[in-house]
């Protein structure tokens, strides 16, 4: 016998992929605000890493340097097509 109501067999398979989701999604959220953390305890502390991150991120430079900026390597050949 089969009942249909708000708790049957279906809901309760479907609750339990979702539950499974928001616990992959919830350690995804855990492991980048531990690395942000980490980022920000070194930009508190260190100025090497602040350098660092305004040359990488913000393509600052110091006084009489020049920038070149290089292109990073296409995955496929101009011949190439992706499919």
């Amino acid at each position: 016998m089969l009942f249909l109501d708000k708790n049957n067999l279906f809901i309760q398979f479907a609750r339990h992929k979702e539950y499974k989701e928001i616990l992959q999604s919830k350690q995804y959220y855990s492991t980048g605000l531990a690395a942000e953390r980490k980022q920000l305890q070194a930009l508190e502390t260190n100025p090497a890493a602040v350098e660092k991150i305004a040359r990488e991120k913000y393509l600052m430079k110091r006084e009489n340097e020049e920038l070149f900026l290089v292109p990073e390597k296409p995955d496929a050949s101009p011949g190439e097509t992706k499919n």
